[in-house]
């Protein structure tokens, strides 16, 4: 568990976490609660390096990220992966304080994911929502839609296809979200959702993630 005194991220900060995963070792890190992302003049960075050593396997899906009115929000990751590893990584978005009239008020939200197979770059993700200079509603943006959610799972035994049959079935019977996947250029997948409610998100992430691990059981 993450473990901070802080009631959210706060204009100023910068965090910076490292993770070193040993051979053969398991690890699942959770999040307190919901991310708070308070008004900002200067912005807030985060940056997450991630070290895992053969055979080795790390699942991260943090609570839903809520980005207050201003604030201005950059994280990256970048993930080292040797042979064999397992992943699962995930984040949600919401679109802020829905409720307080603060929907898409932020000034800028951005999440850059580098994931690395044996030194070479095989995923590539850049989220990055200003909702003041890019309409947040066009298509290959929110599109009416005010949560998002995405999720990457590589796996060197993983069967794609049967991955990605199974997942569509499982999403498919949630109302009122929108979703794709895809493959990834390595053994694995991609999920990306649309919503209007983060618990619902985090969920269906989290739901995706017990399916992953049924695949492997089975």
């Amino acid at each position: 568990m993450l473990m901070s005194s802080s009631p959210g991220i706060l204009d100023g900060d910068e965090y910076n976490l490292k993770i070193e995963l040993d051979e053969g070792s398991s690890l699942q890190l959770q999040t307190q609660s919901y991310q708070r992302l308070f008004c900002m003049k200067k912005g807030a960075t985060q940056n997450i390096e991630v070290i895992m050593k053969k055979g080795s396997s790390l699942c991260y899906l943090p609570h839903p990220s809520v980005p207050h009115k201003a604030a201005d929000f950059v994280a990256t990751n970048k993930i080292y992966l040797a042979e064999d590893c397992k992943l699962v990584w995930g984040e949600v978005l919401t679109c802020g304080r829905k409720l307080n009239g603060e929907a898409f008020e932020f000034t800028k939200f951005q999440n850059q994911t580098e994931i690395f197979l044996n030194g070479r770059l095989v995923v590539k993700e850049n989220l990055l929502i200003r909702p003041f200079v890019n309409n947040v509603n066009s298509i290959g943006q929110f599109e009416g839609y005010s949560h998002q959610a995405s999720l990457i799972y590589i796996h060197s035994p993983a069967n794609v296809n049967e991955l990605i049959s199974a997942v569509n079935q499982l999403l498919a019977a949630q109302q009122d979200i929108c979703f794709g996947v895809s493959a990834l250029p390595v053994r694995g997948i991609t999920v990306r959702l649309l919503g209007h409610k983060a618990e619902q998100l985090y969920n269906c992430l989290q739901m995706v993630e017990s399916l992953f691990a049924v695949k492997e059981n089975a």
